[in-house]
Protein backbone atom coordinates (compact mmCIF):
# COMPACT_ATOMS: atom_id res chain seq x y z
CA UNK A 1 0.00 0.00 0.00
CA UNK A 2 1.07 3.56 -0.53
CA UNK A 3 1.26 6.45 1.92
CA UNK A 4 -1.73 8.13 0.24
CA UNK A 5 -5.02 8.15 2.18
CA UNK A 6 -7.40 5.36 1.21
CA UNK A 7 -10.99 6.13 0.27
CA UNK A 8 -12.80 3.20 1.93
CA UNK A 9 -11.70 4.17 5.44
CA UNK A 10 -14.37 5.87 7.54
CA UNK A 11 -13.85 8.57 10.15
CA UNK A 12 -14.70 5.97 12.79
CA UNK A 13 -11.96 3.69 11.47
CA UNK A 14 -9.46 6.54 11.63
CA UNK A 15 -10.43 7.38 15.19
CA UNK A 16 -10.11 3.80 16.46
CA UNK A 17 -6.79 3.35 14.63
CA UNK A 18 -5.45 6.57 16.17
CA UNK A 19 -6.57 5.54 19.65
CA UNK A 20 -4.90 2.14 19.19
CA UNK A 21 -1.54 3.86 18.74
CA UNK A 22 -2.06 6.33 21.59
CA UNK A 23 -3.36 3.83 24.15
CA UNK A 24 -2.34 0.19 23.59
CA UNK A 25 -5.14 -0.95 25.92
CA UNK A 26 -7.61 0.38 23.32
CA UNK A 27 -5.94 -1.87 20.73
CA UNK A 28 -6.74 -4.89 22.90
CA UNK A 29 -10.34 -3.72 23.24
CA UNK A 30 -10.59 -3.28 19.45
CA UNK A 31 -9.53 -6.88 18.91
CA UNK A 32 -12.42 -8.05 21.10
CA UNK A 33 -15.03 -5.91 19.32
CA UNK A 34 -16.41 -7.91 16.38
CA UNK A 35 -17.53 -4.89 14.34
CA UNK A 36 -14.13 -3.18 14.67
CA UNK A 37 -12.14 -6.36 14.15
CA UNK A 38 -13.96 -6.86 10.83
CA UNK A 39 -12.56 -3.55 9.50
CA UNK A 40 -9.11 -4.29 7.96
CA UNK A 41 -7.62 -0.84 8.65
CA UNK A 42 -8.65 -0.87 12.32
CA UNK A 43 -7.53 -4.46 12.88
CA UNK A 44 -4.16 -3.91 11.23
CA UNK A 45 -3.55 -0.72 13.24
CA UNK A 46 -4.51 -2.44 16.50
CA UNK A 47 -2.25 -5.44 15.91
CA UNK A 48 0.64 -3.32 14.67
CA UNK A 49 0.38 -0.94 17.64
CA UNK A 50 0.46 -3.85 20.09
CA UNK A 51 3.53 -5.37 18.47
CA UNK A 52 5.20 -1.94 18.38
CA UNK A 53 4.35 -1.34 22.06
CA UNK A 54 5.94 -4.67 23.03
CA UNK A 55 9.04 -3.92 20.93
CA UNK A 56 9.43 -0.43 22.41
CA UNK A 57 8.94 -1.82 25.93
CA UNK A 58 11.70 -4.36 25.35
CA UNK A 59 14.01 -1.69 23.93
CA UNK A 60 13.27 0.60 26.88
CA UNK A 61 14.05 -2.18 29.34
CA UNK A 62 17.26 -3.29 27.65
CA UNK A 63 18.60 0.24 27.19
CA UNK A 64 17.49 1.35 30.65
CA UNK A 65 14.96 3.92 29.53
CA UNK A 66 16.40 5.19 26.27
CA UNK A 67 13.47 3.60 24.45
CA UNK A 68 11.25 6.29 25.94
CA UNK A 69 12.28 8.54 23.10
CA UNK A 70 10.71 6.02 20.75
CA UNK A 71 7.43 6.70 22.52
CA UNK A 72 7.18 9.92 20.55
CA UNK A 73 6.95 7.80 17.42
CA UNK A 74 3.54 6.61 18.65
CA UNK A 75 2.28 10.19 18.43
CA UNK A 76 3.42 10.38 14.80
CA UNK A 77 1.87 7.01 13.98
CA UNK A 78 -1.39 8.09 15.65
CA UNK A 79 -1.42 11.25 13.52
CA UNK A 80 -0.82 9.22 10.35
CA UNK A 81 -3.57 6.76 11.33
CA UNK A 82 -6.02 9.63 11.77
CA UNK A 83 -5.08 10.85 8.29
CA UNK A 84 -5.97 7.39 6.94
CA UNK A 85 -2.45 6.60 5.80
CA UNK A 86 -0.84 3.18 5.74
CA UNK A 87 1.66 3.22 8.59
CA UNK A 88 4.91 1.40 7.82
CA UNK A 89 7.02 0.66 10.88
CA UNK A 90 10.38 -0.89 9.92
CA UNK A 91 10.50 -4.63 10.70
CA UNK A 92 7.18 -4.59 12.57
CA UNK A 93 4.90 -4.02 9.57
CA UNK A 94 6.46 -6.87 7.62
CA UNK A 95 6.42 -9.12 10.70
CA UNK A 96 2.70 -8.53 11.31
CA UNK A 97 1.81 -9.13 7.65
CA UNK A 98 4.02 -12.26 7.37
CA UNK A 99 2.43 -13.75 10.49
CA UNK A 100 -1.03 -13.23 8.97
CA UNK A 101 -2.26 -11.37 12.02
CA UNK A 102 -3.79 -8.60 9.96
Amino acid sequence: MSQAPMSDITQDDKLWAMLSYLIPLIAIVVLFMEDKKARPYVKFSAVQSLVAAVAVSIIATVTLGCGGILGFAFLWWAYQAYQGQDIRIPLITDFVRNQGWA
